[in-house]
């Protein structure tokens, strides 16, 4: 990603896309062949010294490239940026890099996805305490978890595949769009043909229309797809560390033999890896914020106020989305799954959401509703003050013993009532169906 994003590569493509321009003017006997030839034997040529020593005086860091690159073609270097506006180089060279940078991505997320499904597979049976209002709720399955995670990345997954094949450049059109220049040089009945050689050459479709620029709103319906995945990664990872801490400490992210957590205490296993999750993808609404304003503030043809910042924000989200994948596919592979805290937490929490099952089986038997439900709480909340002061939870055996409970259902009934590994509805199915789509659509992309 930072190669895509580095200046040398950026430079490289504008003389790959003069280079293209000159060989569509080729076909109207505007270059030669031998003037291709040099002009593609000096591509990589790339003189930052003298490039920045003529952009210190001229403050055009295109022309300042154009100037050196047609210094070193002596033959060609009259015929380059012929008919071009700058944004007819800069922009497509965006693109290049956008897509380049999106397919990369791709393959980071196709990876994740699969770590995903391993996981749901792994787990999907194993009961856990599921948590609503960061209070224990009733049992879900650690796969069921991950599966939740899973289905909204995969949707962001088809979203982006969309993206790469919706992805367009300016073309060539010129200063304002009308493609003017080019009608001058080749005339006006070959443009659909002049463009159509360009867009093949380069790999990439063009806009029907544009003004000097392509239109800004392809930046921000991008960065916004990729705000959306940091913000799924975000939630995991910030789900992530609140199992983490000791007092659940039912996952735990991979933290190396000599790995440091603090200077200070050297008992801690802070996770790090989850925080730098976090504290990247915080940076995506203001992205998506910047590239909005460029999108809606980009007055007629073409104002010069999102330069600056487009040369900030687009490499900059790129970056940031590919530490995000890649830091959460290692949590992911070493995350430790710890089985016995798992059966600690469910074991102090899930007996209180059988209180529901057998208020179901009460009023099945006759019992009323209303007084059902008052036993059951007043027993809960005595449940409730036991595990707090540390003890087992006593419900059970309260609900057992419970005379008015009891006159409707045995001890046996009651004690199948509270068998929480059961009590986890379609969350092994649903998980497993999960997995096996991502699965699936991993397939079917490659």
């Amino acid at each position: 990603m930072r190669e895509i994003w580095s200046e040398r590569n950026k430079r490289k493509l504008w003389r790959h896309i003069w280079i293209a321009l000159a060989r569509a003017e080729s076909r109207y006997g505007l270059v030669t062949p031998s003037q291709i030839a040099e002009l593609e034997s000096h591509a990589d040529d790339i003189d930052f010294e003298e490039a920045n020593r003529i952009e210190d005086s001229i403050h055009h860091d295109l022309m300042a490239e154009l100037r050196v690159f047609a210094s070193q073609c002596l033959e060609a270097g009259g015929v380059l940026h012929l008919g071009a506006t700058s944004m007819d180089i800069e922009d497509n060279a965006d693109v290049l890099r956008i897509r380049d940078s999106l397919s990369l991505v791709k393959e980071d997320f196709t990876k994740l996805l699969l770590a995903l499904a391993g996981k749901i597979e792994d787990y999907a049976s194993l009961p856990a305490m599921a948590f609503t209002h960061l209070q224990p709720a009733e049992p879900t399955t650690i796969g069921y978890r991950y599966a939740c995670y899973a289905q909204d990345l995969a949707e962001a997954y088809e979203r982006l595949s969309c993206a790469i094949a919706d992805i367009r450049g300016k073309g060539f059109k010129g200063a304002v769009g009308t493609s003017a220049s080019y009608a001058e040089l080749i005339g006006l009945e070959n443009l659909d043909d002049f463009e159509r050689v360009l867009s093949e050459d380069l790999g990439i479709e063009f806009f029907d229309v544009s003004t000097q620029t392509y239109a800004r709103v392809q930046d921000y319906r991008i960065i916004s797809l990729l705000a959306e995945i940091a913000a799924i990664l975000h939630k995991m990872a910030f789900d992530f560390r609140i199992l983490q801490m000791p007092m659940l400490g039912e996952l735990c992210e991979p933290f190396g033999e000599h790995q440091i957590g603090s200077s200070a205490m050297p008992f801690k296993r802070n996770p790090i890896e989850c925080e730098r999750i976090e504290s990247l993808a915080r940076l995506f609404p203001s992205f998506a914020n910047i590239a909005w304003d460029n999108a809606a503030l980009s007055i007629l043809e073409r104002t010069l106020d999102d330069s600056a910042n487009r040369r900030i924000i687009l490499p900059e989200a790129f970056l940031a989305i590919d530490e995000l994948f890649s830091t959460m596919r290692h949590i992911i592979d070493g995350q430790i799954i710890d089985n016995e805290a798992i059966r600690c937490t469910l074991d102090a929490y899930a007996p209180f959401s059988a209180t529901e099952r057998v208020l179901m089986a009460l009023g099945k038997r006759g019992a009323d509703r209303q007084i059902a439900h008052e036993r059951l709480r007043n027993m809960a909340m005595l449940a409730w003050q036991a595990v707090r002061e540390g003890n087992s939870n006593p419900l059970k055996s309260l609900i057992e013993s419970d005379e008015f409970i009891a006159s409707f259902l045995s001890s046996d009934t009651i004690e199948k009532l509270f068998d929480v590994d059961i009590y986890i509805g379609a969350a092994e199915k649903r998980a497993l169906a999960m997995a096996g789509r991502i699965r699936r659509l991993a397939m079917d992309e490659h």
